[in-house]
């Protein structure tokens, strides 16, 4: 009896499986295959200022997070290195190529949390199919033959680049809103927000940058910095293919906020008082060295350092605007009082300080008043044509720091005592 039990419930068993097989099946046959792109996240980080120079405006990196392996990748198209061949002439040419990189987030955005920089990650709401879009575009970004291109301080570069890549994934409505919006600033007044505690790099940027950095530009052109692309994507909203209408952006992390660092000013200084004091300390110095007994040599030296250290700028400059593909150094007034020709005041004045003859004193010193007479003339006439409806380069600092000092060694000076003389005997 126990045997037969048995062999009856062997039976039932052994007939009830291709029951459960055929249940299993179709509930896998029934199961929804996952869509491509559900398994990406995509965030936009934000890093602010660095200590060099050539991070003080930010940087930009793409991150794509795959929930499925657990991997992230940091997408980064602001990589150079010094070690490119002739990176220095390159950088000097304006033809400075830059390279997208893929590499670990965790790693990428830990180097910018220990070297004490702002990150902030913006995740992005997008379809799977938007997502995957993105993803792949990334990935032939990437790829050797794709990655390098030529950087462009203000068209093309690290921001940019993503700029473009968060408009083709809400196809084309982020330059819709945005392409003709007019901007806060002007490209030198955001320039200017980021160097204002360098008073040395604020200066020398400020006169190596042309007039084309001040006319107006759109919010469109102002997304060249990382932070004005952070402010925008917070605040957008698209149409996504259903029609549905959608905040670009649904959550905002903080990873790291920097500590003891220069802010970036909301709005650009706005004065050139500084500079103005600073001219007015030179010309007073130079104006005391003349007056002393045996300032000679320290006058003339003084002029000789002026003649170096602004020939020298002057000489930059004309590289810069007629040499090289710095094309917002074009079209600079202050080519036309700070240039070369200011090189000449370094021999003169050395001759003017230690010449022994007295003869070859006072034509230095007549040919010293004559260069800075035609620097302080150029620098007047510079201030004066600003009234020109075209006239749009805001160099005020450049101005204000050269015409004191470029007065108190012209003939100018002179010839208004023998002017007020004249008027005086006739008086």
């Amino acid at each position: 009896m126990k045997y037969c039990r048995a062999y009856i419930f062997t039976i039932l068993f052994s007939l009830s499986v291709p029951f459960f097989a055929q249940g299993q099946t179709v509930a896998g046959q029934n199961a929804v295959p996952p869509v491509p792109g559900s398994e990406l996240t995509l965030k936009v980080a934000v890093i602010g200022p660095g200590d060099e120079l050539y991070f003080w405006w930010g940087h930009l990196g793409l991150v794509v997070e795959n929930n499925r392996d657990g991997t992230a990748r940091f997408y980064d198209y602001g990589v150079f290195s010094f070690e490119n061949t002739n990176f220095f002439v390159n950088f000097a040419l304006g033809r400075l190529l830059y390279t997208c990189e893929a590499s670990r987030a965790e790693a990428n955005i830990g180097h910018y949390v220990r070297t004490n920089r702002d990150v902030i990650l913006y995740t992005l709401d997008l379809s799977p199919a938007d997502k995957l879009e993105v993803f792949d575009f990334a990935q032939w970004n990437v790829q050797p033959e794709n990655k390098d291109y030529y950087y462009h301080h203000f068209r093309d570069n690290c921001a940019t680049r993503i700029r473009d890549i968060i408009d083709m994934a809400v196809k084309g409505q982020f330059k819709e809103k945005y392409g003709d919006a007019p901007g806060r600033y002007t490209l030198r007044q955001h320039v200017r927000r980021h160097t204002w505690f360098s008073p040395f790099f604020d200066w020398m940027l400020n006169f190596l940058m042309g007039r084309g950095i001040d006319t107006p530009i759109s919010v469109w052109d102002e997304m060249f910095l990382p932070s004005e692309i952070g402010r925008r994507i917070e605040e957008f909203s698209y149409r996504d293919a259903s029609g549905r209408e959608r905040k670009l952006v649904t959550d905002i992390e903080v990873v790291n906020r920097a500590e003891g660092r220069p802010g970036v000013l909301d709005s650009p200084p706005r004065f050139w008082t500084g500079e103005l004091l600073l001219g007015l300390a030179i010309a007073l110095a130079l104006f005391a060295a003349l007056k002393i007994p045996g300032g000679r040599p320290f006058l003339g030296m003084g002029q000789a350092l002026i003649g170096l250290s602004f020939g020298l700028s002057g000489v930059v400059l004309l590289f810069m605007t007629f040499f090289t593909n710095h094309d917002y150094t074009y079209h600079n007034i202050n080519l036309l009082f700070v240039n070369p020709l200011l090189l000449a005041a370094l021999p003169l004045g050395l001759r003017f300080a230690f010449g022994k003859k007295p003869e070859q004193r006072d034509r230095a010193e007549k040919f010293l008043r004559l260069l800075f007479t035609y620097v302080s003339a150029a620098c007047l006439v510079t201030i004066l044509i600003r009234v020109l409806p075209g006239y749009h380069q805001q160099n005020q600092c450049v101005q204000a720091l050269v015409l004191p000092f470029s007065l108190a060694l012209s003939f100018f000076p002179r010839w208004t005592l023998l002017a007020a003389r004249r008027i005086m005997r006739r008086g």
